[in-house]
């Protein structure tokens, strides 16, 4: 069986904001560990390029909340940016995921409208 080839998903603009504070509520992750986790996660329906991801952790550290820190990877003799999820990016991931909840219960009416009979 030739392998899946995954649709083409344009994500929402701060839609990939909302996933990397998610991913990093696991855990410190460095930029390729984060694209892996969020492609594994959703079964390669999301592959975040590299000049997607960086521009936004750039971001993400500018507002204060994540934070890098550059370490020595287990096992390898190679410096790693970690980031960690910031207390300010905890309540930013509380706020986002909120509005991504409104905003999918609001397509799903539109999707999927209650009928009268």
């Amino acid at each position: 069986m030739p392998p899946r080839t995954p649709p083409n998903v344009v994500l929402l603009q701060g839609t990939l904001d909302m996933l990397i504070l998610r991913t990093l509520l696991f855990g410190a992750a460095h930029g390729h560990g984060i694209s892996s986790f969020i492609q594994q996660t959703t079964q390669d329906a999301l592959i975040v390029e590299h000049g997607s991801l960086y521009p936004a952790l750039h971001r993400l550290e500018r507002k204060g909340w994540i934070a890098g820190k550059w370490d020595t990877a287990p096992n390898r003799n190679r410096e790693y940016k970690y980031y960690r999820l910031t207390p300010l990016g905890r309540k930013q991931l509380v706020a986002e995921q909120s509005k991504w909840e409104e905003l999918v219960r609001a397509i799903g009416r539109v999707m999927q409208p209650i009928t009268e009979e």
